[in-house]
């Protein structure tokens, strides 16, 4: 037997082949999302979405109207683009003169309606399509066997990515388009239709998502979750390549996919994770990525993102409703279910962590499921296997926040924008990796039958009454840390660096320095609610670190009013009590809370909290 490196040969070529395969769909998947941001200025969360929606309307011109492969190639791809049309023209049209944020917030909410809406029509389960005859079988080669379908969708890859490449970097089109983008005033003074020309953009780039899902739609089978479990890797390697390059989406594309093949080679327990920590290697020596400008750095000086203005009454009020949440919170267990209701502390907790940073910092965090979720597990882990004091646990759980806080903040806050958002993403989604595979988290089961425990070894946490509050205890204490941070004079710079980060600079205060400080804080209170959440269900799980947890997160402060002290509390009791309500409905609760998503983003930026008090403040103003 030949072998390479101690390993068969035929092992070997064949996972270089499969790199190849994941190689094309990243490049192409990263390609779309390259042009989209590169020339809108937005991240399309929902681009994974797009490649599903591909690949399903293959499937469904095959076995409802008979309609060949050959034809879907072209067919879907224009279907997908022409979603693309009305979600630019109905929905991102209206975001575009914001803050980009916005418009990754959107997306993730557009994303979370139709892969909830395929969910709920087709399950979790995929379709299969077959393959081609024209394309079936394969070449047997000295080495191995290599199916010729594969070798089709490398090859379709690699042209159509270098197609779209020269139409942009050396066409008139092209050049037309990049002007669109970098002045659009002046472009449209010269008589380009500007507005069109991003329409097309926007519909070009989803149309390359929904040629990847045909492509995709004979080697896995159509499931409403094929674009979810791909899209992570996707931000990473556009990461990698360079926000914006399109041709370092291309090549780290196809490089990437390259070395995860070789990693299953080698080192198998890696492969989930190594696109991931060569995005963190790269990111350490270049920031911008490979490819990237070091000007688009300068690119994320934008205004904060939701940052709602104080006004006279913020205190007062403030105060004023912080006790009557304490109050209500003392009589609550009598009306409601004890249960629900330190789910709904512990995650107002979260969210109020995760608000110090996009409220008064003005830093969008997408990886702070990271924090909570490590917080859950090591708690939990402290309290079944140590058997540590409750107390303990959820310090444990708040130390392993702030040293992972410590560790991604160094890293993340190098940038800003909807870059920092990218990162803390990626960085996130290995910590979900490890959690599947490390041995002490019990992988798919999670961290089960966590013991409540004795609180100074004389409170029984078993029964429901000193568990609450123990609970209330610790988001009375998180609480009062987080207004004493965001009104102390450190909280003053903080919200100095989100409203002018240039002129916090010129008056001497270390940036960095601050928001890293700000980082650390917000996850050591995150990972003391995962751990806090850990006790009260008696159980860590992979739901406690996955993505669509920093999304439950990002929508609950939202909600509630982004940079009001209360508004994550409110948010966060608005999402806990509609997940409680429907949890018995088969109707997805993710369509629910994506729709909630866009209707905040669209309709009431300020949230609940905040637009009330800006409510008040024009009473105020009549009342003078």
């Amino acid at each position: 037997m030949v072998t390479i490196f101690g390993v068969p040969a035929a092992a070997l070529y064949g996972q270089l082949l499969v790199g190849l395969i994941n190689g094309s769909f990243y490049a192409l998947l990263s390609l779309g999302l390259a042009v989209i941001f590169g020339m809108l200025n937005v991240i399309n969360v929902a681009h994974g979405a797009m490649y599903m929606l591909g690949a399903f309307a293959a499937w469904f011109l095959l076995h409802m109207f008979g309609i060949s492969y050959w034809w879907a190639l072209g067919l879907a791809p224009i279907a997908v683009a022409l979603v693309g049309v009305v979600i630019e023209r109905t929905t991102l049209r209206r975001v575009a003169h914001l803050d980009h944020l916005y418009g990754f917030l959107l997306t993730l909410g557009l994303a979370m309606v139709i892969e909830g809406l395929f969910r709920y029509w087709y399950g979790s389960s995929g379709q299969p399509y077959a393959i081609p005859s024209a394309l079936a079988g394969g070449i047997k080669l000295p080495f191995m066997f290599l199916p010729i379908y594969r070798v089709w969708v490398v090859v379709v890859s690699l042209v159509v990515c270098l197609a779209t490449w020269l139409v942009i970097e050396r066409t008139h089109i092209g050049a037309h388009l990049r002007a669109a983008t970098e002045n659009a005033v002046l472009s449209q003074a010269f008589g380009l239709n500007v507005p069109l020309l991003v329409t097309l953009t926007y519909a070009g780039g989803v149309a390359l998502a929904g040629l990847a899902g045909v492509l995709a739609a004979p080697i896995y089978q159509v499931s409403p979750l094929m674009g979810s479990n791909l899209i992570i890797v996707v931000f990473a390697v556009v990461v990698v390549g360079g926000m914006g390059s399109i041709l370092g989406s291309i090549v780290t594309g196809y490089l990437l996919g390259i070395v995860e093949g070789m990693t299953r080679v080698y080192y198998p327990e890696a492969s989930s994770i190594v696109i991931f920590v060569i995005m963190v290697v790269v990111l350490m020596l270049r920031p911008a990525g490979l490819f990237g400008r070091e000007k688009d750095s300068a690119a994320n000086a934008s205004p904060p993102i939701g940052a709602t203005q104080a006004t006279g009454m913020d205190d007062k009020w403030a105060a004023i409703g912080a006790l009557g949440v304490v109050a209500a919170l003392i009589a609550a267990p009598a009306l409601v279910y004890p249960v629900f209701l330190m789910k709904l502390m512990c995650f107002a907790l979260f969210a109020a962590a995760f608000n110090l940073l996009i409220g008064f910092v003005g830093l969008l965090s997408f990886g702070h499921a990271a924090f909570f979720g490590s917080g859950a597990y090591i708690a939990a882990y402290a309290a079944k296997v140590w058997h540590l004091d409750p107390l303990l646990c959820v310090l444990a759980g708040t130390a392993t926040g702030a040293v992972l806080g410590l560790l991604f903040g160094a890293l993340a806050i190098r940038r800003s924008g909807i870059y920092f958002a990218m990162i803390t993403l990626a960085l996130a989604q290995m910590v979900y990796f490890i959690a599947l595979q490390a041995p002490f988290t019990g992988g798919e089961d999670g961290i089960q039958d966590v013991p409540r425990g004795m609180l100074f070894g004389v409170l029984d946490l078993q029964h429901p009454v000193a568990m609450y509050g123990f609970v209330m205890a610790v988001f009375v204490v998180g609480m009062a840390v987080l207004w004493r941070v965001v009104r102390s004079p450190f909280g003053q710079v903080l919200k100095a660096i989100r409203e002018n980060e240039a002129r916090a600079i010129s008056l001497g205060y270390d940036v960095q320095r601050f928001k890293l400080k700000a980082f650390v804080i917000s996850a050591a209170l995150a990972g003391a609610a995962g751990g806090t959440k850990a006790l009260v269900f008696q159980l860590a799980s992979l739901t406690d670190v996955t993505w669509q947890m920093s999304g439950d997160v990002v929508l609950m402060t939202l909600m509630g009013g982004i940079g009001t002290m209360l508004g994550p509390v409110v948010g966060a009791a608005v999402v806990v009590s509609l997940e409680n309500a429907l949890a018995g409905l088969e109707f997805p609760i993710t369509v629910l809370i994506g729709a909630i998503f866009i209707a905040c983003v669209l309709l009431f930026r300020r949230g609940i909290v905040g637009e009330v008090q800006q409510w008040f403040a024009r009473l105020s103003r009549v009342s003078n």
